[in-house]
C-alpha cells in the first residue's frame, strides 16, 4: 500500500479553484511534517506549501501566498491543498510529501521519507 495517495487534480480555467487531497497510510500525519511539491515540464520542481506536524504552523512559497491553503485532518489522516485563483503557471503534477524532521521547503523527493504518486493540475482556458 502506498504511504501517500493524492487526488483532486484536474483541468480548471484561470481564476478557478481546486482542492487536492492526500490520504496517508502506514503512519500518522500528526507525527510528520507534510508538504506539497509541484513539478512542471521544463521547470525546476518547486516546493509549494508545508505545515508543522500539529498543523499549527504553515508555510508557503511566495507565488502562492494568499491563494493556496494547506491543512490537515488527523481523524481522516489526510492533508489538503485548497488552491484558489489558479493561474496557468500553477500547472503541474502536485505531490504530497512527508518529512519526519521538519518542513524543509525542498522539492527534492530524496529529502522526504514519504512521497506520493502525484496528481495532475492543468490551468488553461
Amino acid at each position: 500500500e502506498e504511504p501517500l495517495v493524492e487526488s483532486g487534480g484536474g483541468l480548471v480555467q484561470p481564476g478557478g479553484s481546486l482542492k487536492l487531497f492526500c490520504a496517508a497510510s502506514g503512519f500518522q500525519i500528526r507525527d510528520v511534517y507534510m508538504s506539497w511539491v509541484r513539478s512542471a515540464p521544463g521547470k525546476q520542481p518547486q516546493w509549494v506549501a508545508g505545515m508543522s506536524s500539529d498543523g499549527g504552523t504553515v508555510y508557503y512559497t511566495e507565488s502562492v501566498k494568499g491563494r493556496f491553503i494547506i491543512s490537515g485532518d488527523s481523524a481522516e489522516n489526510a492533508v489538503y491543498l485548497q488552491m484558489n485563483n489558479l493561474q496557468p503557471e500553477d500547472t503541474g503534477v502536485y505531490y504530497c510529501a512527508g518529512d519526519l524532521l521538519g518542513v524543509n521547503c525542498d522539492s527534492n523527493s530524496a529529502r522526504y521519507e514519504y512521497w506520493g504518486q502525484g496528481t495532475q493540475v492543468t490551468v488553461s482556458s
